[in-house]
């Protein structure tokens, strides 16, 4: 498939094609990374005839430069930094802090729309394929990881379209297996690679994952 993507659902068609060793398994569960990955794992969920959740995780953005990542938080208190960033830009402990907080208020806000009182997916001795709609500095992903590791899962997959290539190296420590779709040089950005990437609403998220549990229930 010629890059770019022309939205996140065709990036979603073409990643469940290389996911396709998962189909109808009990063990899977797609997760995704809100809220741009949510229309692409919407499309792997059902292509693998897989659960869809999310899993919420905050990119923690530099002031004034909020699409630069310096880290990222996830559910249970997960603080990823990077260290190298942070000293470069010299951002105080002050700011870093007050982002945290934000984030973290977000995070819960994202927690209650998108689940409502659902509890979240259990995920120990699962398969989890964790999907966002593309890497760049890969911070968000990390953080959704070592978050979920400590649900004892069976094993974690992350799986994106498209990646920055160090990125997905990167990654491969610390996850079981990385899928990365394209990793075209030079990255630029995920944008780059999407004729259309517009932002996912909160109300697409409900919808793809109302959804998605219908079609499980039918």
């Amino acid at each position: 498939m010629p890059l770019p993507f022309r939205d996140r659902h065709e990036a979603g068609r073409f990643l469940a094609g290389k996911l396709r060793a998962y189909q109808d398994r009990a063990d899977v569960l797609v997760l995704a990374l809100p809220r741009g990955g949510v229309p692409v794992a919407f499309e792997v969920a059902q292509a693998l005839r897989a659960p869809l959740d999310v899993f919420v995780v905050r990119k923690l953005g530099v002031p004034g430069h909020e699409e630069l990542a310096f880290g990222a938080i996830a559910p249970g208190g997960v603080l990823i930094l990077n260290p190298l960033l942070v000293r470069q830009l010299g951002i105080p402990q002050e700011v870093i802090n007050s982002v945290v907080a934000r984030e973290q208020e977000e995070l819960a806000r994202r927690e209650r729309i998108y689940r409502g009182d659902r509890p979240p997916p259990e995920v120990r001795g699962q398969t989890v394929i964790l999907i966002d709609d593309g890497l760049a500095t890969g911070a968000t992903m990390l953080a959704a990881a070592k978050a979920l590791r400590r649900e004892a899962p069976k094993e974690i997959v992350v799986a994106v379209p498209v990646a920055a290539r160090e990125t997905c190296h990167d990654l491969e420590p610390e996850v079981d297996r990385v899928v990365c779709g394209f990793t075209p040089e030079p990255f630029y950005a995920v944008s780059r690679w999407y004729e259309d990437f517009s932002e996912t609403t909160d109300d697409e998220v409900r919808d793809l994952l109302e959804r998605a549990a219908r079609q499980r229930v039918s």
